[in-house]
Formats: C-alpha cells, structure tokens, sequence
C-alpha cells in the first residue's frame, strides 16, 4: 500500500510470456506469446480448439519449467489427448470441483500460494453457482453467475499480479435474443472478465484439413480482441492436426511467404538460401 515516484527504484522491466506453441499467434500477441501475471480469456464456438490451444500453453510452461494447474469444471478433460499435445501429465495439477464457488476458491488458494506458475479454467460456462445446484430443474436465479466471476475476480487480480501467475479462463459462446443490428454473440459470466482480462483471444474454426476424403484436422484463425500489452485486433491462422496440435512446418512456411523469404507459385513452395 505504499506511494512513490514510477521513475524511482526498480525499472520497468519487459513482460514476461509464455509461448502459445504457434508461432503465427505469438507474433499477433505483440510481446512473443500471453503475458505472466494476467489474465487471459480464450473463447470461441464448439470444437474450435479452444482446449487444444490451452493445452499447448501448459506444455510450453512445462517446458520452462513452470508447474501448472487445470480446474477441470466441465469434467471432459482426456488425459491421453494432453499427453499427445506435449503435456507431461505426471507433473499437472487437476482438480474437478462440484461448483462453481469450489473452482473459484481453489482458483484462489493456488494463486496465493505462490508456487503455481499458470492456472486454467475450463470454462466459465461450466462455473456454476451452488444455490442453482441445490435448486429444482427450472429455477429463476439471474445474474448470480455474473455476481460470482466479478466477486472472484476482483479477489483474484492482486494476488495474481503479485505471484506472477497466469489465469486461463476458457469461455464459451451465447446467442443474445433479440439483438437485430450488430453482433448477436456474447460470452457466459457477465461483463467482469472482460473487463479484468488483458488478453482476450476468439477462436474459430475456418475449414478443415483433408487427407484421401477423411478430415485430419481444423485450420482455425484467432483474433486477439483485446490486448492491454501490444496493439490489439491482430489475428493469426493456423492449421490444428487432431491428436498433434498446431503444425508447426505449415505456420513456417507461411510466416516465410507473408516475409518473402520463400516464393509461391500455385501450390508449389520454393526456397532459395
């Protein structure tokens, strides 16, 4: 709670990252990757990738040497799919709570106990409130879910600029009714962790990879929505292979078209050293 000049003792240092394991989005990111620290919402429409990419973070941390923890709150983690995405499983931390207050308070604990370097939360739509638990099937109860986010956020930003830990929030897409001009779409939990999040990533799937008429996988474009470390509205595409991750090669070449580093002509790639 103290008070001095921003000039006087320590200078600013750089932003430390964490890499999102495609290079593609670690450019858009402006800084190299998602910021230590903060807090990151990654949010997009069903098998859009969404966990994929989540995953990659907590291998590429591992790799650091980071230790990370998964709040499981959909109960649909698959273990076999994390160690295939480079995740060294034996060293994760799981947890799968009941509600949506349980989650939080483990969110909490993890981030005040300073040794966890990354925490993710999968998702908030899966956050749900212990009176609607307790409730009947067909209870009124609005803005409570709402009401728990913006409470467990603001708890949860001190600490977690403090510990220097990274909070995944995972989120998922909702339809606004009656909306005739505009955007229709908007994410589950109310307003808070926009507002709280200095990252804001939008996933989609774009297409898909096909190899002799079976699909392989999802080329998929992010968008950083909002971004508190670098100019924002950037965006990345970049193909997913099912059971590998980002591919690598591809987002290369690319990357070397976009610089001219490597010539296209039709659907040939030449590079001359």
């Amino acid at each position: 709670g103290s008070v001095m000049r921003l000039g006087q003792g320590e200078a600013v240092e750089d932003i430390q990252v964490v890499s999102t394991g495609s290079l593609g989005l670690d450019i858009a990111l402006g800084v190299g990757g998602l910021p230590r620290g903060r807090v990151v919402e990654i949010y997009g429409p069903e098998s859009s990738g969404k966990t994929t990419l989540t995953l990659q973070v907590v291998a590429e941390m591992q790799k650091l040497g980071g230790t990370a923890a998964f709040i499981d709150a959909e109960h649909a983690l698959d273990i076999q799919y994390a160690q295939k995405l480079g995740v060294n499983v034996s060293e994760l931390l799981v947890s799968q709570p009941d509600t949506g207050e349980q989650a939080l308070e483990i969110a909490d604990a993890l981030v005040r106990s300073g040794s966890i370097d990354m925490i993710v939360i999968d998702s908030v739509a899966a956050l749900v409130p212990k009176a609607e638990i307790e409730g009947e099937m067909g209870d009124s109860l609005p803005g409570l879910q709402a009401r728990l986010m913006s409470q467990a956020l603001r708890k949860l930003t001190g600490t977690i600029k403090r510990t220097n830990c990274l909070v995944i929030f995972i989120n998922q897409i909702r339809m606004k009714i009656g909306v005739m001009f505009g955007n229709p779409e908007t994410t589950t939990g109310g307003n808070a962790l926009k507002f709280y999040a200095s990252v804001r990533l939008d996933i989609r799937r774009i297409g898909s990879i096909k190899k002799n008429d079976e699909v392989i996988g999802n080329e998929t474009r992010v968008k950083v929505v909002k971004n508190k470390v670098s100019p924002p509205f950037r965006e990345a595409i970049f193909d997913i292979l099912y059971g590998e991750g980002v591919l690598r090669q591809g987002e290369i070449i690319d990357l070397g078209v976009q610089a001219k580093m490597v010539d296209k002509a039709g659907a040939w790639y030449s590079y001359t050293g």
